[in-house]
């Protein structure tokens, strides 16, 4: 008995694949990280303790880390895709860019200034209201999580129409 097979195959390339990969990973543990961990750590009380901001510096010393490295993936795939298939122009360079330059502003200004203003130096004094640096950190740490969300969700929902 005869069969009829088909020899077409779809195809995604590689680079595509990495970034796919590398910005699903990052976009969800960012989402985890920033609305499963760290609000838990805060209502269970957490933050009224003297340790509150050393922990929080090693948690996101890491997580940084891993930022800064799923940033330069999708950079340099992005970069490869754009010098193979030419519908990868300035958009996605941009987007990538952007990425990056946010990662790198959570990794070396954000994390370190916020746990600097959130050490009690002086370990009997008892713990005083959050300053007003600490607030100002906050809500430009919270902005560039929004910007990383929607550039990444922009990069990650523009590679899946392209495949």
């Amino acid at each position: 008995m005869n069969t009829i097979s088909s020899t077409f195959e779809y195809k995604r390339p590689t680079w595509q694949t990495a970034i796919m990969l590398t910005l699903g990973f990052w976009l969800s543990a960012t989402l985890i990280l920033d609305w499963v961990i760290m609000p838990s750590l805060y209502f269970s009380g957490m933050m009224n303790q003297a340790g509150f901001s050393t922990a929080g510096y090693v948690i996101f010393w890491n997580f940084n880390r891993l930022e800064l490295l799923s940033a330069a993936v999708v950079l340099t795939s992005v970069l490869a895709l754009s010098k193979t298939q030419s519908q990868w122009g300035l958009r996605g360079i941009v987007l990538s860019g952007l990425l990056l330059t946010v990662s790198l502003l959570d990794t070396y200004f954000f994390t370190p200034q916020m746990c600097a203003v959130g050490i009690q130096l002086n370990l009997f004094q008892a713990a005083a209201a959050i300053p007003a640096t600490m607030d100002l950190l906050h809500g430009g740490y919270w902005l560039l999580e929004a910007v990383k969300l929607v550039a990444g969700g922009m990069l990650f929902n523009w590679c899946w129409r392209q495949a």
